[in-house]
């Protein structure tokens, strides 16, 4: 994970009649990667844009021809993406207020300063390369099969994707490898629906969340009166996924009793519910799952070897999420499109909250970066995902993230507040 969100070079446009004020600024932007054009009125402007994609207009409200607000009207109008910055005189506060109305990104007061310019405009890429990122990511997912959930396109993941296609079409145990989280239980889905078995059930049990008697009834079924509380026969999972695929997921926190069952229904192929001597064949593949080192289990003598080897015929390691580069905004979009309220466009995220999520190692991996994200969805509302709505172990644990800023100058905290101020009052008197 980065430390901080991308920045990307943007297309800027400085207009005003005294193109001298912007020498400095436009060299300093230029200096930071951007690609800087000016122009002198409003329909020199308007002239620009029409064959050029802006991605930023910074303009004088005061300008020959056409003046700022009519220009953002414009440009609003016409290509609603680009983001407009007027800047104003000590006397046009009012007009200021206008202009934040009707959807001006910000505002400047003169006189400019080069490095306040620049620090807005860093802002500004960093949050544009957050929205690139979501919209390619958008665009990916929406070319995705509908029944394909496994999301990644990072070259670990894509390795990983084509192992899981060549073992798809064997008949063979698998053992699934990976830290919670990682989606083991999704991977041993898209094995059986891509095997010869797909038509056939897909039952899945959890290996660590029943008591040693209970599991076993669970995997092998009983009759009636086979223990306290068994007031009913069961056929068991085994049965039920007849000619199918069974997930035994965390094996390894099954009993060392529970594994030499197991390990005679894998070589036999049959199963003996309890209650009964009775042996019913079943036709079953299993795929194994678990979080745990099996390996030095062995060594510890937790978990028999014959077995592992019986389990562990073809495996499949699944990376965790700090080591798939690339897939973060993927997997955010993903989540965003998934917990997003009905009838509104998926959240905005800023970018102090991306860089938050981009800096946390998320121990619990996917699982847990769609928790935080549908977390940040429900505290957000309508608006957009700022630091303050994530988990607090993302913001306030030991992997908490912190932007660093330039110190402001006393002079521009106050515009800074200034301008926090108005837009509080804008909304809370619905402009």
């Amino acid at each position: 994970m980065t430390n901080a969100p991308d920045r990307c070079p943007l297309r800027i446009l400085l207009v005003d009649d005294e193109p001298d004020l912007y020498l400095a600024s436009a060299e300093v932007l230029r200096d930071a990667g951007h690609e800087v054009h000016t122009a002198h009125d409003g329909p020199q402007a308007l002239q620009l844009m029409a064959s050029l994609t802006i991605d930023v207009v910074l303009t004088d409200i005061r300008l020959p021809k056409l003046d700022g607000l009519s220009l953002l009207r414009l440009v609003r109008e016409r290509w609603p993406t680009t983001i407009v910055i007027l800047v104003t005189a000590f006397g046009e506060v009012h007009e200021a207020i206008a202009a934040v109305r009707e959807g001006a990104h910000d505002y400047l007061r003169k006189p400019l300063a080069s490095e306040d310019i620049a620090r807005r405009i860093e802002r500004i890429s960093e949050q544009v390369s957050i929205q690139r990122q979501l919209r390619k990511a958008r665009l990916h997912l929406a070319r995705l099969d509908a029944s394909q959930q496994i999301v990644g396109r990072s070259a670990i993941m894509c390795q990983m994707m084509d192992r899981l296609n060549t073992i798809a079409a064997s008949d063979a145990s698998v053992l699934l490898l990976g830290e919670t989280g990682t989606g083991k239980e999704l991977v041993a889905r898209a094995l059986h629906d891509r095997s010869p078995r797909h038509r056939k059930p897909f039952v899945a049990v959890n290996c660590a969340s029943l008591p040693d008697t209970l599991l076993e009834a669970e995997l092998f079924g009983h009759e009636r009166g086979a223990f306290t509380g068994a007031v009913a026969r069961r056929s068991g999972r085994f049965a039920a996924a007849h000619g199918g695929t069974l997930l035994l997921d965390e094996v390894g926190d099954m009993s060392i009793a529970l594994q030499v069952k197991l390990l005679r229904v894998l070589e036999e192929h049959a199963i003996e519910p309890l209650g009964t001597n009775t042996s019913i064949p079943v036709d079953v593949r299993v795929i194994a799952a678990t979080h745990r080192n099996l390996r030095q289990m062995i060594k510890d003598g937790l978990f028999r070897e014959d077995l592992y080897y019986r389990l562990n015929v073809l495996s499949l390691d699944l990376p965790p999420l700090r080591a798939r580069e690339g897939d973060l905004p993927l997997l955010a979009q993903y989540f965003l499109n998934k917990y997003h309220r009905r009838g509104s466009a998926p959240a905005r995220v800023s970018s102090a909250a991306w860089g938050a999520l981009s800096a946390f190692d998320f121990p619990g991996n996917v699982r847990q970066l769609g928790h935080a994200i549908e977390h940040a969805t429900i505290m957000a509302g309508e608006g957009e995902i700022e630091l303050r709505h994530l988990p607090r172990e993302i913001t306030a644990g030991p992997d908490a993230v912190t932007i660093p800023r330039p110190v402001q100058t006393l002079r521009v905290a106050k515009q800074e507040f200034a301008r926090q101020y108005m837009r509080q009052v804008l909304a809370h008197s619905d402009g």
